[in-house]
């Protein structure tokens, strides 16, 4: 079943996107050095603004909401 949230229409969820695909875009000229420290925390990071939005758009109550 597929819940009908309506984070999609919010304009933080959609610069978060924007954030995610730019921070990806800067990783590539990062050195290969920083491969396992910085690469990896930045796309943890800016995947996990994304994700947490979501979630919280998918709560019930507004104090569960206000959480994310």
């Amino acid at each position: 079943m597929f819940l009908n949230l309506n984070h999609y229409k919010l304009d933080v969820y959609k610069s978060a996107k924007e954030l995610r695909i730019e921070c990806y875009k800067t990783l590539s000229k990062l050195p290969d050095s920083e491969r396992f420290n910085l690469i990896d925390q930045i796309r943890r990071a800016s995947t996990s603004v994304v994700l947490n939005i979501t979630e919280g758009c998918s709560r019930k109550s507004e104090v569960e909401r206000k959480i994310f």
